[in-house]
């Protein structure tokens, strides 16, 4: 019998493995974490209650949220030997190579010695990230080396601290938590099957993030919100955005934040940050970004039928709250990780190593001609 071969370029459409971890596309507003729809938890749980559904299946009750808050807490600060490299990267350095960075010297001052470890080396990175990421920044750009630690409760709100050394409002720690719960989890997205993938091999925790932060690094996977705010912020209003975009899709400029491989009519992420963003314009006192934004949704459906992505918002609610355009895919990294982590885990429990065949395309069978002769 012939060998079935996989249709689709970049395996579109194929199905790679079984999970327990999240749904794409199926029930509910078309995305749910172990059973629980996305919109759900953003209204009723913190981050931290998801990234603890992720990595044990059920949501914790007080008491267990209680202890997984205080393990989250003790797991904050940076060794200095981390402080030190991360002191030697230059500020024009791209973020996400900071963080892939950070999280390969972690693994080497605190590696993973074995499975067992894999809760706590998944703790240490969550709680750690937010400092490797604000640590460079502002050591890089400010010359200031900032206190790891916070009195924040959580990590959204840690993390605007050390950015900003200011306590965060109510309603940006909110929007961060919200935020970092939409991002938390998607199915066997590219960066989280790279972490699949080096997981199968048996290799350590760290080396499996540190893959899935270089297939996130990629301007098709995780840059789209730097994208989409480096383009909303080059137009002056909303007509004229929309004149703008007409000369783009003309051009056939590629335009970032729109559509998605999964989804068919919408991204359901995109419209819980989007009321965000819509909140976060009308403290900052001036809606002009969120207003172009919408202008440029409008746009796209109506002349592509092409809808926002979870990223497209997402640009105008980070700058709302302060946050530099580069740091936009890093705080990715901060959410994604509990989902990489989680699919780690499951990849382990019932393990095979991932390895595809390849339909070859190349020259047929060859001999070798001596160099003399040729």
């Amino acid at each position: 019998m012939a060998e079935k071969k996989l249709s689709g370029a970049g395996l579109r459409g194929q199905s790679a493995g079984e999970t327990k971890l999240c749904t794409v596309g199926k029930s509910g507003s078309g995305l749910t974490y172990c059973g629980y729809d996305v919109s759900d938890l953003a209204d009723n749980a913190t981050f931290e209650e998801v990234a603890y559904l992720l990595f044990n299946g059920e949501l914790p009750n007080q008491a267990q949220l209680d202890s997984y808050k205080a393990e989250l807490l003790t797991h904050r600060d940076l060794p200095e030997a981390l402080k030190t490299v991360l002191k030697l990267i230059p500020a024009d350095a791209h973020p996400m190579d900071v963080m892939r960075t950070g999280c390969s010297f972690l693994g080497n001052l605190e590696p993973e010695v074995d499975f067992s470890e894999q809760h706590t080396a998944s703790n240490r990175l969550l709680a750690a990230f937010p400092a490797i990421m604000c640590f460079w920044y502002k050591y890089s750009h400010d010359g200031v080396e900032i206190n790891c630690m916070t009195d924040e409760d959580s990590i959204g709100g840690h993390f605007l601290k050390l950015l900003t050394g200011d306590a965060p409002s109510e309603l940006h720690r909110k929007v961060m938590d919200v935020s970092l719960i939409l991002y938390a989890e998607h199915e066997f997205n590219a960066s989280t099957f790279t972490a699949r993938v080096c997981a199968s091999t048996l290799s350590d925790m760290y080396s499996c993030v540190t893959g899935a932060i270089g297939s996130l690094r990629g301007p098709l996977h995780g840059g789209a919100n730097e994208a989409a705010m480096d383009m909303i912020q080059k137009f002056s209003s909303p007509a004229d955005a929309k004149v703008q975009m007409a000369g783009m899709l003309e051009r056939k400029e590629k335009i970032m934040g729109f559509g998605h491989a999964i989804y068919s009519d919408s991204d359901p992420r995109n419209v819980i940050i989007k009321a965000w963003s819509e909140k976060l314009g009308q403290e900052f006192g001036d809606s002009s970004l969120y207003d172009i934004s919408v202008a440029c949704e409008e746009y796209m459906w109506d002349t592509k039928k092409l809808f926002c992505n979870a990223d497209f918002f997402h640009a105008s609610a980070y700058y709302y709250m302060g946050i530099p355009t580069k740091l936009f895919t890093p705080i990715f990294v901060c959410s994604r990780l509990t989902g990489w982590a989680a699919h780690i885990m499951e990849q382990r429990s019932n393990n095979r190593i991932i390895r595809p065949s390849a339909d070859y395309v190349g020259s047929e069978p060859r001999k070798v001609t001596v160099i003399s002769q040729r």
